[in-house]
């Protein structure tokens, strides 16, 4: 690629470092009798939690622990070391605090009934739109709601607000939307039954049957494409994280300037990381429209103890960048100029996904207006 194009970052790190799942370790949430739903308990190191109550057109859970809550939130103040040089906090750390919540929710509700115990696996994270930046000093109301649920899968919808609290102005920076299956305690590889939910109104199933047969289909895709599969895995989080960072190094170094995430097209989880491996987290830039920059990050496990197993794709996802001015405002960004016949493919490619979703937003915004 020419004009300073060709851009790839790489991130190397032992899986065996990542922490186990954050509902673990997170502090005990308040009973609606000891507190009120605002207040928020605190403990050194760890993601301030409280309970929400639950909204009146939520689904609810059924069965003998049904006081269980359908919807939490994770509180946490942006301190330096989660932003950038310009102080916007990275899209990385606003993805990990996504999935522990929606990890937390749903493995909650898998084990609120009677039965074999279980861990609640990311199976997919579909698009996660970053619709305004988080600064440091801010604080991330992270909300999680389970608003469907399949046989062996559960839906969570997460939304992300942030709140100045000098002024105590709130506005929405992220919604997002994870799919969790439960895998037995005994047995990681066995999926286990989802208990099911009852909702208020008969449309929020019928509405969230739809998504489920979407996002099926999408899988269904990704496999066709890709020739592999997709499958869940236990504390994706910190990868996530990773994916982020090396997306922006590879967009930072192609526009030198203050770059932030845009969006995050679905991230795949194609294997499981194991114990004992490295992992290989590299960047590519894919295609560039005249304010955004697609960046396709690849996510290689290398089982170095292991000599009968070689190195394998563990998860892939595509992000979009946004070049911003010190004031904050969308910067025109240099143009990709693809050489190489796979260059242009990836390039052509993109250009289909960036269309594709500029419709939708169009289509969306009509049917608002």
């Amino acid at each position: 690629m020419r004009g300073g194009a060709s851009r790839e970052a790489a991130f190397d790190s032992p899986s065996a470092t990542r922490p186990r799942l954050s509902g673990a370790m997170a502090p005990p949430l308040p009973s609606p009798s000891m507190a009120p739903p605002g207040l928020i308990h605190s403990a050194p190191g760890l993601l301030d939690t409280c309970a929400l109550p639950q909204p009146p057109a939520a689904a609810t859970m059924s069965g003998p622990a049904a006081e269980t809550p359908s919807a939490i939130q994770i509180c946490r103040i942006m301190r330096p070391d989660d932003a950038n040089v310009a102080g916007n906090v990275h899209g990385g750390t606003v993805l990990k605090m996504i999935e522990e919540a929606g990890a937390i929710i749903s493995t909650r509700h898998c084990n609120s009934q009677n039965g074999e115990r279980c861990v609640a696996a990311l199976a997919r994270v579909e698009r996660t739109d970053f619709l305004s930046p988080m600064c440091i000093g801010e604080v991330a109301h992270v909300s999680a709601e389970i608003t469907y649920t399949s046989k062996h899968s559960v839906e969570v919808q997460v939304h992300v607000m942030s709140e100045n609290i000098l002024t105590g102005t709130k506005k929405l920076t992220n919604k997002a939307t994870l799919w969790y299956v439960p895998l037995s305690l005994k047995n990681v590889d066995k999926v286990l039954e989802v208990p099911p939910v009852v909702y208020s109104r008969q449309e929020q199933e019928e509405e969230g049957r739809k998504r489920y047969e979407a996002q099926k289909l999408e899988r269904m895709e990704t496999k066709w494409r890709n020739g592999d599969i997709i499958q869940p895995v236990l504390n994706p989080g910190v990868t996530m994280k990773l994916m982020d960072e090396v997306a922006g190094i590879v967009a930072a170094r192609h526009c030198k300037t203050n770059i932030v995430t845009a969006s995050v097209d679905a991230i795949n989880f194609h294997d499981k990381i194991r114990k004992g491996c490295v992992i290989t987290i590299s960047g590519r830039m894919t295609f560039t429209s005249n304010k955004s920059m697609e960046i396709e990050v690849l996510v290689d496990a290398d089982p170095v103890v292991n000599n009968f197993v070689k190195r394998y794709r563990a998860a892939s996802a595509f992000f979009t960048y946004v070049s911003l001015s010190p004031e904050g405002k969308s910067l025109p960004v240099p143009q990709l100029v693809p050489e190489t016949e796979d260059e242009k493919k990836r390039f052509e490619e993109g250009k289909g996904r960036y269309l594709q979703m500029k419709a939708k937003r169009q289509g969306q915004a009509e049917t608002q207006a």
